[in-house]
């Protein structure tokens, strides 16, 4: 893989003035090129990894880093790029204008030009005036041609970027593709029971609340094999959130639609990887009333995580699914490197198009989910 964003980097810690935020995107920028980079060595080794889930899991965790801050790196640089075409079409007119004196002066007679209309003290005066002005027109100069190189070496690098981001782009929907085959294959997952298939429909097809089919979901167990480990219960307000995001509503807060729930809203960005905070027990997958696809986690005995929103979910009710895992991806489409480039893709939070949803439930209903997770 080219290096484009590490002279990315240098450009801008040397064309742009040393003010904080632009030291921050010259920063920025190397450390999106060497998580591309680590995220393509990562893809390559994953095949021939011992547990490939897990190396499947770290390249794509490091390529949606990696895409990230080049996706704010390249904004960045448009932004100075613009300045600078900026201010080199203001100069236009006086640049011009200077030209065209130069050039009306290099026409007239050297001898003319040593004479002044009110004598010698003229023509002294005078060229203690040019003497004058020659520094601040070669500083002038100076300024312009520092100018139209960093444009041209800004162009370059972002032509350079282009060709990075799209690479980055196609290889992370190869490592997504990958991680989802490799977690459909995995058999060595210990099982806390086997599902019993008949019981888990039926419970579906008669119940139209979660509280209903929470409470329900003790019948659709055919057979317990072993009680899964409890590491959460001394995690409790320590466990990270399952998805990169942003908190959009926290539990009571109204929707346009005016309706409230009792867990999270998170915004994400499309396709992004959802893995779990803790271990714990997969209790069901699959689509569930209007809270579309949903993964109902057991990380201990009585406590229920409801994980809904996901367009994909990995793994089989019954498995004991380790921390770190992938539990799932989201939905939406990655945008193309030419939307991202032309700057057609919402930034920051705007950026967030997809919606995952997030409850916790116990015996007595749901709880406030700032009681397991940092919400911070």
């Amino acid at each position: 893989m080219k290096r484009p964003l590490v002279a990315l980097a240098a450009l801008l810690a040397l064309a742009l003035p040393l003010r904080a935020q632009e030291a921050s995107t010259a920063e920025a920028a190397a450390q999106a090129a060497q998580g591309l980079r680590e995220a393509a060595r990562m893809l390559e080794q994953a095949n021939g990894a011992r547990d490939r889930l897990a190396a499947l899991t770290g390249t794509v965790r490091a390529y949606e880093d990696g895409l990230a801050l080049m996706r704010d790196t390249l904004r960045r640089v448009a932004v100075e790029r613009a300045r600078l075409e900026s201010d080199l079409n203001a100069d236009r007119a006086e640049v011009g204008r200077l030209l065209g004196a130069l050039q009306s002066m290099s026409q007239t007679p050297e001898p003319v030009m040593m004479l002044h209309p009110t004598g010698p003290l003229g023509a002294a005066r005078a060229g203690m005036m040019l003497a004058d002005v020659t520094p601040a027109l070669q500083a002038k100069a100076e300024e312009l041609r520092a100018k139209v190189a960093a444009l041209t070496e800004i162009e370059q690098a972002q032509n350079e970027a282009a060709t990075t981001l799209r690479e980055g782009l196609s290889n992370v929907q190869t490592a997504r593709a990958n991680l989802a085959a490799a977690a459909a294959d995995r058999t060595e997952l210990p099982l806390a029971y086997t599902e019993d298939p008949v019981a888990t429909a039926l419970l579906m097809a008669s119940t139209n609340t979660l509280d209903a089919f929470a409470a329900g979901l003790a019948q659709t167990i055919d057979e317990r094999i072993a009680t899964p480990p409890d590491e959460a219960t001394a995690r409790m307000g320590t466990l990270p959130l399952p998805v990169e995001g942003e908190i959009l509503r926290r539990p009571g807060e109204a929707d346009a639609g005016g309706i409230t729930r009792p867990g999270l809203v998170i915004a994400t960005e499309p396709r992004a990887l959802v893995s779990l905070p803790v271990t714990a027990t997969l209790r069901f997958r699959g689509p569930l009333l209007d809270y579309g696809t949903v993964a109902i986690l057991e990380p201990a005995p009585g406590t229920l995580f409801v994980v809904a929103g996901l367009a994909q979910v990995f793994g089989n009710a019954g498995e004991v699914l380790p921390e770190g895992a992938p539990l799932g991806l989201m939905g939406g489409e990655t945008p193309n490197a030419d939307a991202i480039l032309t700057g057609s893709v919402p930034e920051g939070a705007s950026a967030r198009s997809e919606t995952l949803y997030l409850e916790v439930r116990n015996a007595d209903g749901p709880v406030d989910p700032g009681t397991w997770f940092r919400l911070d």
